[in-house]
This record gives C-alpha cells, structure tokens and sequence, in this order.
C-alpha cells in the first residue's frame, strides 16, 4: 500500500543551503513581521478598509463625511481613525472646531492600490 504524505510536505528531506540563505536574507525579523502582521490586521476590518479607501479616493474627509460614506455611526468611524492614525496610516488637520483625515502617505496609497487590484485580479479566475 502507497504512504500518502501531506500535501505541504516533501517527498524528500533535501535542503538547498543557498536558497535558505536567500530566503533567510529577506524574510523579515521577528519584530519587524510582528509589525507588518499589524498594519494588515488594519485591513481586516471592513470599516477600517472602507475608510482608507474613501480617503483614497476623496483625499481628505471629516468624521461625518466619512460616516455618510461608509454608513455606520460617526462613533464608529472615531474608533476606526483613532487606530489607523495610531498605526500611522492616516494624519489629520484641524480646522477650528473641524478635524480633517487623508492618509499618511503615498507608501499607504500604493498598499491600498495594489490590494485592490490583487482582489480584482483573484476574482477575475
């Protein structure tokens, strides 16, 4: 009778000591994936998500507005906002009594582009 392995297994025990070197070189540290882990698990709210996508694609957006788009109470979109300018993915102005949000930078632009168009292409199969 033929041994069934697992699929995420190899047939046979072999190492190729440069490849693990590469891979070694450019898999991120302990700290540095802990930090990465955290800026996607922003993403992995849809309100959070909706958020940075409007502020995408309006640039900059106060508290209601950005409730009037995404379509949960202001509180909510406070919470959101208050952990993405935690986490550095958006800034803010104040004018008077008026706080306005864009993001942080291009880096946070280019991540959000290239995630939707990863989706678009997955869904595209």
């Amino acid at each position: 009778m033929a041994q069934v392995l697992p699929l995420d297994s190899c047939e046979v025990v072999a190492v190729d000591p440069d490849k693990v070197a590469l891979a070694r070189e450019s898999t991120p540290g302990l700290d540095e994936a802990a930090a990465l882990a955290q800026l996607f698990k922003l993403l992995g709210d849809p309100t959070r998500t909706r958020i940075l996508y409007a502020l995408l694609g309006a640039g900059e957006l106060c508290v209601c507005d950005l409730a009037a788009v995404v379509g949960v109470p202001e509180t909510t979109v406070s919470q959101a906002l208050r952990l993405l300018r935690t986490a550095g993915a958006v800034d803010n102005r104040r004018a008077g009594r008026m706080v306005f949000y864009r993001l942080a930078d291009a880096h946070v632009r280019m991540l959000l582009d290239l995630s939707r168009e990863h989706t678009r292409h997955d869904g595209a199969r």
